[in-house]
């Protein structure tokens, strides 16, 4: 089987999971930062994942918010996985979650794969094969102009260090756009952004794992992914910028 059928396939079994467990999570722990959760609902969902993909794929590496990652032999083949992308939305029984799956070659993102198990939306995209939710192409919006747009964004988990930068761009957007939501889900925000439900999305504070599959989702849509001054997104990097591509320039003028 491919990557793609192996992706889905394993979105699907961590969805099931964490359905399962939604509402019934007996340990929830939290990260350094105080805010940040990790239930047994993240750890069971990624071992499942890593559990499917190494069973089917050997050879390649892997990197899982959890704390799973190996370096397989095959150089430059890795998947990088969200088990629960919307845990504290999870810990309160919130219906806004995915599981979130990427696939890169030689540091390139070549397949994005976000599962939604409550509304059971499957968001895929190949490099240069275009996105999708269920089977059902996908595209940007065409919005032109900020005023009109819808934004999302969301809060790091370290906004106690600097609350006056986090908090006064939302100021900024808020003011610029038609309006500003914030759901709690990067890889979904991408999603929704890439389906044409918003129109711009930023963020900062983010991992590798949050944006990986979404990035390459929004651009096999026709969207622009950019960190705040314009460079090209990496996952690496800890602030994006993410939208239809017309109202780009906008928005990087107001967070400059």
């Amino acid at each position: 089987m491919n990557e793609l059928t192996i992706a889905k396939k394993a979105a699907r079994a961590a969805g099931a999971v964490l359905m399962a467990h939604l509402g019934k999570l007996k340990d929830v722990r939290y990260k350094s930062s105080g805010r940040d959760p990790v239930s047994e609902a993240d750890e069971a969902s990624e071992a499942l994942v890593a559990g499917i993909i190494r069973t089917a794929f050997p050879t390649h590496g892997f990197l899982g918010e959890e704390s799973t990652a190996w370096t397989g032999p095959e150089n430059g083949a890795r998947w990088i996985v969200d088990p629960l992308d919307g845990t504290v939305n999870y810990a309160h029984g919130y219906p806004c979650f995915c599981v979130s799956i990427a696939f890169e070659r030689e540091g390139e993102a070549v397949l994005g794969v976000v599962y939604d198990p409550v509304r059971r939306e499957m968001f895929t995209a190949t490099s240069g094969g275009g996105a999708s939710v269920n089977g059902k192409s996908i595209a940007v919006s065409g919005t032109d102009k900020l005023k009109k747009s819808l934004l999302v964004t969301g809060i790091p988990y370290d906004i106690d260090r600097r609350p006056r930068e986090v908090l006064g761009l939302f100021d900024k957007m808020t003011l610029a756009s038609q309006g500003v939501r914030r759901d709690g889900s990067a890889a979904l925000d991408l999603c929704y952004l890439a389906m044409g439900r918003y129109d711009g999305y930023w963020e900062l504070g983010l991992k590798p794992w949050d944006t990986a599959a979404g990035m390459l989702i929004v651009r096999e849509a026709g969207g622009k992914v950019t960190d705040f001054k314009g460079n090209p997104f990496r996952p690496e990097m800890k602030e994006i910028l993410a939208t239809n591509g017309k109202i780009h320039g906008q928005m990087k003028t107001l967070l400059k």
